[in-house]
């Protein structure tokens, strides 16, 4: 198969399989409902060769210095800023988010490239002092071994690269699911890894029916990690199978944000701000602001101020000049918010702002502000994973965090007060796997991200990226056979 930056494909042991070669299935255009293009799905023997080609792989990849593999990283973060913009563009084209916003997520996928490539530099162990002098006693991190990495649509690549530049760097090789909705930016990493000069096997890329791909893989004694991102019932389901084949595992599950805005904070710029972020990719951010808790005393000016911004916003295609939210990625999307937001009015909430579709084709919701009094409708209690926000007061500090806490999950949960009081006692009572205050500080490289709960365990990112990827051997030796 010839390749190119618009094509996609399996690549299993440095060799491209098309959608001609195999049944397909089609990628869509959210912005316009129409076909863009084609993706394979892979057999079981596909499967069976990808594990087999990354062991191989392994071998030798773990040998390999740290510094030759954060070379190859390197040049591959170098790549990936040179095609960013045809990258961006199929991105937004595939999946819908504005042009802008792909852009970013080209870049912010290069800098996780570069820190892991140098953070794989010092992956060390370490000396344990022993209780008799000739006695050596040492711990060594190892790789674990093959990874089966799973990643979401909502960022088709800095989502794969968080998973594929912590195991490469690691010495770990990967086989690689992307998402089929969006396919381009996952093969970009196997053509550009490949351009860097990383060897055949190292990354296996696979597409196709997850239950097949899942069951398959980890049931492959050559497959010893799994890194997924997606939703709770499918972690679920996954961690269920990693249990039964003991392999490690890694999930960044769904979440559904609560915000605390209390009354000494300034409730306009709160919701300028919270606006910006909800709105991020339609709403389709698993770390976006869903839930807002809003102190009695600021109440009305900030929901006031949500629905101003909420209504500025140009909704549109991505590719657009000028629009600041695209199409959401499926039309089950768009029905899943007319039945949240349907629900949410027969349950005694009232429609701020929004609250149906827009436009004459394509996959778009107009961004949405729900008030509602009472926690017993089901945007309280499931994330909407689209444009739409759920508003309710609260009083005293701790019925803010009571409410905010009452959830299964615990991804990420945003503070807003100048109170020093407030702000700590908030970060120290959320229970959640990040807090950010008074900003968005979240998803950097150098920092951990990740969750608690049924919004998973483990992190990417951040030193810790590295403790799934790596077992822990320790080593102890006598000099010499005692008598």
């Amino acid at each position: 198969m010839s390749h190119d930056d618009r094509s996609t494909g399996l690549f299993i042991d440095g060799c491209w399989i098309g959608p001609d070669e195999r049944q397909s299935r089609p990628v869509i255009d959210p912005a316009t409902g129409g076909e863009v293009g084609r993706n394979p799905d892979a057999t079981v023997e596909d499967l069976e060769r990808a594990a087999v080609s990354s062991h191989a792989a392994f071998l030798s990849w773990k040998a390999r210095s740290p510094l030759e593999r954060s070379d190859i990283l390197r040049r591959f973060a170098g790549l990936l800023r040179s095609g960013e913009e045809e990258i961006a563009r199929r991105i937004t084209i595939e999946m819908g988010k504005p042009l802008a916003e792909a852009r970013a997520e080209v870049r912010s996928s290069a800098d996780h490239v570069d820190w892991h490539a140098e953070e794989g530099r010092r992956i060390y162990g370490r000396l344990i002092p022993a209780r008799s002098p000739d006695v050596h006693q040492q711990v060594v991190r190892e790789p674990v071994g093959v990874c089966l990495a799973i990643a979401p649509w909502n960022f088709p690549l800095s989502q794969a690269i968080r998973k594929v530049a912590g195991a490469l760097a690691a010495g770990c090789t990967v086989i690689l699911k992307g998402a089929g909705e969006a396919p381009s930016a996952v093969t970009a990493i196997a053509r550009l890894l490949r351009e860097a000069g990383l060897p055949d096997g190292c990354l296996n890329l696979v597409w196709g029916d997850p239950p097949l791909i899942s069951g398959t893989l980890l049931a492959r004694p050559e497959v010893r990690k799994l890194s997924f991102t997606g939703s709770v019932p499918v972690g679920k389901h996954l961690a269920q199978l990693c249990g039964q084949h003991m392999k490690r595992s890694t999930m960044e599950l769904g979440g559904h944000a609560p915000v605390l805005v209390f009354d000494d904070a300034d409730p306009e710029a709160a919701a300028r701000a919270l606006a910006v972020n909800k709105l991020r990719n339609a709403g389709q951010v698993c770390i976006a602001p869903t839930r807002f808790y809003v102190q009695e005393g600021r109440y009305d000016r900030f929901v006031g101020a949500l629905a101003e911004a909420f209504e500025a916003v140009k909704v549109g295609n991505g590719l657009d000049d000028g629009i600041q939210m695209g199409p959401l990625c499926h039309q089950r999307r768009v029905d899943g918010m007319e039945a949240m937001v349907a629900d949410a009015v027969g349950g005694g909430a009232r429609i701020v702002t929004g609250g149906k579709r827009v436009a004459n084709e394509g996959f778009f919701f107009a961004p949405t502000v729900v008030e509602t009094r009472t926690d017993d409708i089901a945007l309280m209690r499931e994330e909407p994973f689209g444009p739409v926000a759920v508003v309710t007061r609260f009083g005293r500090i701790e019925e803010g965090l009571a409410r905010a806490n009452s959830l299964p999950f615990g991804l990420a949960s945003y503070v807003f007060t100048n109170s020093l009081e407030r702000a700590d006692r908030a970060a120290a009572e959320l229970r959640a796997g990040m807090v950010s205050i008074n900003h968005f500080g979240l998803a950097l490289p150098e920092t951990p991200f990740g969750g608690i709960g049924d919004s998973g365990y483990g992190s990417e990112g951040g030193a810790e990226t590295f403790d799934g990827y790596l077992t822990t051997k320790f080593v102890t030796r006598r000099a010499t056979l005692a008598a």
